[in-house]
This record gives structure tokens, sequence and C-alpha cells, in this order.
């Protein structure tokens, strides 16, 4: 059973393990969240890898209303994508995902995380930077649709004890 959100607007949310029975509202989220969406047979695969962490943010409906997902090998984690619907944006849904993932791969042995964004993208910017994440490097036109580089950021993480 997933953990329960506390506070404001996101009560009544929990963050759980994604499994296939999320596989359509996942499609469904990146079809909405990104302009060169992942599809199906991709989603599914990574469900199913062992190497990998998706953790899906459910409402009170049972609705999943947004994911994040992850590949750990050895000590090291990629953060591969992070989606909330549009009209949850930046009211802290997202962030209690991150810091849940993060948790997660720390405890998985975790010592430290990547991911790419978009250079534009300041608001998941300005999130993964509270979180601790600096630029590492620059991926020169990463994405397409429309074309534009990514940050590589990167956080190295601390040993729970």
């Amino acid at each position: 059973m997933g953990r329960k959100l506390g506070g404001g607007q996101m009560s009544g949310f929990s963050i759980q393990k994604a499994d296939l029975s999320h596989l359509g509202r996942l499609v469904e989220l990146e079809r909405l969240c990104f302009a060169d969406p992942w599809g199906e047979a991709d989603l599914s695969y990574e469900l199913n890898d062992p190497l990998c962490l998706w953790l899906v943010a459910v409402d009170e409906t049972g609705t999943v209303r947004a994911y994040a997902g992850s590949r750990l090998v050895l000590d090291e984690a990629d953060i591969m994508n992070i989606a909330v619907v549009p009209e949850l944006r930046r009211q802290g849904l997202g962030s209690r995902l991150l810091a849940e993932l993060l948790h997660r791969l720390t405890a998985g042995g975790a010592r430290v995380v990547t991911l790419e964004v978009r250079e534009s993208n300041a608001p998941a910017r300005a999130m993964y930077e509270r979180f601790g994440f600096v630029q590492a490097g620059l991926r020169p036109n990463y994405y397409s649709h429309p074309r534009e580089h990514a940050l590589l950021l990167r956080r190295e993480l601390e040993v729970e004890t």
C-alpha cells in the first residue's frame, strides 16, 4: 500500500508502486504531458523490468493523476519520466512524488541520481534544484517536437542508516 499524502490541496492522494494495472493510464498521461510520448509497449517493458521503479500518485477515486519512473543499476539511478496532469501542476504533487522516488531509490542502494530536463522547462528545473540537483552537462538537440537541448542534472544521495 502507498503512503498517504497530506496537506493542502494534495490531501487524498496516495503514492504506490506502479504495476501493469496502471498501464492504460500511464499511456494516457504520456500523451497528455509529452510531445514525444512513450508507447504502450515501452511502458509495459519498463513496468516489468526488475531494474525499474515506477510510482503512481492515485486520487481518492483510484485514478492515477501523476507518475514517476526510474531505473537503478548498481548504485546509479536515472529518473526517466515524471508527469503530473496539467490541472494539478505546481501544487506540490510532483515534489511529493519525487521525494518518495528518491527515498525508495536511496533505500534500494542508489548513491547518485541523474535525469534530463528540457532547457525551457523552468518549473521542473526549479523543482529539481529545490531537491539538490545540479547541472552536470548538456545534451544538444536531445528533444524533438520542438527540437531542444536537455540539461543533464545530477544529485548525490546520502546513505540511509
